[in-house]
């Protein structure tokens, strides 16, 4: 697997090992992080600040444990960290409408994408967690760090909203 010998290599100090690592996961972190945050600026620093992160703590990533969920733990942490420095009060900048945020996949389904990023972050993450990274609710449980009930639980509760606000639209579309 790549990514094992990338986390050997950068453990050993192998700076050509952590450019590799960077081309190969800066575009699927910016898309997540874009999707978790709403804000193209805030994303790129979560992605800067998770990279960061990751070589300072390559150290402590258990290698027996898949690698993907503790990077995106890491960059979801850091995401939800910028949100939480942006307070309620202060205006959250939206970019829903920028098209640099809509990734290839996402371009027949703008309606759908708009309504998930709707949604508060409680089922939103989730949702995006495991239906656009395709992690597994066990993995999610991980990276958000916490149980596995409570995200199927979330996930169950995203998809009703995600189909309650389908059926409102297509409701207005038709009248």
């Amino acid at each position: 697997m790549q990514q094992e010998k990338w986390v050997r290599k950068i453990r050993a100090g192998d700076q050509a090992a952590f450019r590799q690592f960077y081309e190969a996961y800066a575009g699927p972190a910016i898309r997540t992080a874009s999707a978790i945050t709403r804000n193209r600026e805030m994303a790129k620093d979560a992605v800067q600040e998770t990279f960061i992160r990751v070589y300072r703590q390559i150290g402590s990533y258990n290698p027996t444990l898949p690698f993907d969920p503790w990077f995106y733990r890491i960059l979801t942490n850091e995401c939800l960290r910028l949100l939480k420095r942006e307070s309620p009060l202060s205006t959250i900048e939206t970019q829903e409408n920028d098209p640099s945020l809509v990734e290839e996949s996402f371009d027949q389904l703008t309606e759908l994408y708009d309504i998930i990023q709707a949604l508060d972050d409680t089922h939103r993450i989730p949702l995006i967690l495991k239906y656009i990274k395709g992690f597994s609710e066990k993995e999610i449980a991980d990276i958000l760090g916490m149980n596995q009930n409570t995200v199927k639980s979330r996930l169950f509760k995203g998809r009703k909203r995600l189909k309650e606000q389908l059926e409102a639209t297509r409701e207005e579309d038709m009248s």
